[in-house]
């Protein structure tokens, strides 16, 4: 690889880093309002919370996880590994 594919792999790089930090605080976000919404979902009086206000809360927080799991995977990714390969 030359030089110049390497000076954009490092740029690429930098903006990796940049995105995952804001996935991160965006992952800090969604949990904050999973937590809400199960808080909500836990003070429900029983008569709501088995019915369809109960189930539409509980697809909210199910969405809601599954967003984090996704995020949390975008987080972990090794990009920094497999872009080092690549400019050796």
């Amino acid at each position: 690889m030359n030089n110049q594919r390497r000076k954009q792999i490092e740029s690429i790089k930098g903006r990796i880093s940049a995105l995952l930090s804001e996935a991160e605080n965006i992952k800090t976000d969604v949990e904050a309002i999973r937590d809400d919404e199960q808080e909500y979902r836990d003070n429900m009086p029983e008569s709501l919370a088995d019915g369809e206000k109960g189930e539409k809360a509980d697809t909210a927080i199910a969405a809601l996880e599954q967003v984090i799991e996704d995020l949390e995977s975008l987080i972990e990714s090794d990009f920094d590994g497999q872009l080092d390969t690549a400019a050796e």
